[in-house]
Formats: structure tokens, C-alpha cells, sequence
């Protein structure tokens, strides 16, 4: 078990962030739980030993960061959404977790490690978030990440957006949500603040959906929220079912909805 009051030493003076994403915690865990299933083979590569300070970026629910602490680390567990922060230290009170934003927090290089799943393709300032993760890493401290890379989930995107268009919605159609980068456009971001990438890859990862009837609905009410914000619900159910009638050819096989997923998967190192 983590030591609370000792991770407390660090960054204790953190400014707290508001809440900026709209999050359905019980919804994530209940039908979007591959996330942090997927995670797991990302923990391993982590390695994560005894006594070592980690961070993880975007910890959800808490599931990871509670696999990390397992390994007899000292884990915080930050994330931007006060639902699913909550939840997280429900299931997990011996970890310390705390509501911060991945644009602004600053670990005074204390860390030997920051672990990051699934999150970084919400955070537009990209740029901010390199710096933040650089400054608050020990020299020689290692980043771990997975993220959506280049041409994730287009083909849900390309359908909801043609959706919203032939339903007049415009503007909702132009929201840019996602920052989806290439394998290039990442590694030469963290090098030019100073990281050396020891690996990086950009690879095809179909998920399986874990609702066999409304697997795209659903994911879009989970992930996609933003396009449909200020759309009323009877709207809104008529945009997502047009949207999944229109995925049932590439997307729905064999009972079971699929997602295209794209994945960043990247290892570096503060030099």
C-alpha cells in the first residue's frame, strides 16, 4: 500500500483544476472498461519498481494506478475530471489521487516515472503538456505512453460529422476534440524539449465494443459528447442511431460492434 502521507510531500501545493470534460464514471468502467484493460501490456512496460515515484497522467478510475502501486511504488494519480477522481478514491483509498490538469502541473522533478494511458489525445496543448511532463521528471526519468495516433477512430469521427451536417448542425461538426498525431509529429515534439525517444510506434489496434446492440452509441456518448453538447436528446438519439445504421457495414461483425482504433505507443527518456 501506497504511503499517502509521504506522496503528500510532493506537489502538495499543486494548483487544483476544475472540472472540464463532462465524464460518466459508472459508464466508463461498465461498458468502456478495454481502456483500461488495454493498458495493462503498457504497465508491464513500464516496469515499475519498489520505491519508485510515479506518476499517472489521466489515471481515469483508478485500475492502472492501482496495478502500478502494486509493484510497491509510490503512485499519484491525477486526472482533469472530478467524477471519475471521486470514483477512483472510492475503490482505491490507499492512493493518493488528485483533480489536476495536464497543462498545468509541476512535480519539481521528483518523478522516476510518468505513466500515461488513453489520455493524451484530449490535451490540445500539447505543447504544455511536454513541459510539464519534462519538468516535473527526474534526469534519466522515463515516460511511458499510449494515445490515439494519426487516423483514430476516423471512421466514427467521418460518420458523426456527416450526421451533424445533413442535420444542420455546422458548428457542432467543426468542434476539434481530439489531437491524433503521427509517430513523426510526437517524437519530434518530445525532442525538441528534450526527451530521447527510445521507441515509438504507430499501430492498428481494432477494438471490440462491449455493448453487442448499441456499441457505437454508446461510445460516442461516452467519448464524443462534445459534438452533441446543446443538442437535445430526442435529436441526439436520432443523430447516433442514423450514425451506427451507417458503421453497421464496416464496423459490426459477428454480433459485435468494433471500433478503428490507431494507437501512439511511445517510451522516452528525460536526458
Amino acid at each position: 500500500m501506497n504511503n499517502i502521507s509521504e506522496q503528500n510531500k510532493i506537489g502538495s501545493s499543486l494548483k487544483k483544476i476544475p472540472l472540464s470534460n463532462n465524464w460518466n464514471a459508472n459508464l466508463y468502467d461498465d461498458k468502456h472498461s478495454f481502456v483500461s484493460k488495454y493498458g495493462e501490456e503498457l504497465v508491464d512496460i513500464l516496469a515499475p519498481k519498489p520505491g519508485e515515484t510515479i506518476l499517472d497522467l489521466g489515471c481515469g478510475t483508478g485500475y492502472l494506478t492501482q496495478l502500478i502501486s502494486e509493484s510497491g511504488a509510490n503512485v499519484i494519480g491525477i486526472d482533469n475530471s472530478t467524477e471519475m477522481v471521486d470514483k477512483a478514491q472510492h475503490q482505491y483509498p490507499g492512493i493518493d489521487f488528485r483533480i489536476m490538469n495536464a497543462e498545468d502541473f509541476d512535480f519539481k522533478q521528483s518523478l522516476d516515472a510518468i505513466f500515461s494511458n488513453a489520455t493524451l489525445h484530449w490535451v490540445l496543448n500539447k505543447q504544455r503538456a511536454v513541459e510539464c511532463m519534462y519538468d516535473s521528471l527526474k534526469t534519466g526519468g522515463r515516460l511511458v505512453l499510449e494515445m490515439g495516433g494519426k487516423d483514430n477512430v476516423n471512421g466514427i469521427i467521418v460518420a458523426l460529422k456527416n450526421s451533424l451536417l445533413k442535420h444542420g448542425y455546422v458548428k457542432e461538426a467543426g468542434i476539434n476534440t481530439w489531437y491524433f498525431p503521427s509517430l513523426s509529429g510526437y517524437t519530434l515534439l518530445l525532442e525538441s524539449k528534450g526527451f530521447r525517444v527510445m521507441y515509438a510506434e504507430h499501430y492498428d489496434r481494432e477494438t471490440k465494443l462491449q455493448d453487442n446492440d448499441n456499441g457505437i452509441k454508446n461510445w460516442l456518448k461516452m467519448f464524443g459528447g462534445a459534438y452533441l453538447r446543446g443538442i437535445n436528446e430526442s435529436e441526439t438519439e436520432k443523430i447516433l442511431d442514423e450514425v451506427q445504421e451507417n458503421l453497421k457495414g464496416t464496423h459490426y461483425r459477428e454480433g459485435s460492434w468494433y471500433a478503428d482504433y490507431k494507437r501512439l505507443r511511445v517510451v522516452a527518456i528525460k536526458k
